[in-house]
């Protein structure tokens, strides 16, 4: 399976949307939306904003990898 590396986030404050690259080495602890500069955070039990708010998980999650 290929590994995706594009993913919406979108913003739990305002709903702002954006596609954004996720990292392939690293996790991505914080993220500042564009929109409302709210810094967000990964939700409890997640390893970064993208499997938290994304519509796509990091690449280690995708490929069944230990993440952060």
């Amino acid at each position: 399976m290929e590994t995706i590396l594009k993913s919406e986030i979108t913003c739990p404050n305002c709903g702002h949307k954006k596609i954004e690259e996720m990292p392939t080495e690293s996790c991505q602890f914080f993220y500042e939306c564009e929109n409302c500069k709210k810094v967000l955070r990964p939700k409890e039990g997640d390893c970064c904003v993208y499997c938290s708010y994304g519509t796509v998980p990091c690449p280690p999650i995708q490929e069944n990898k230990y993440c952060c």
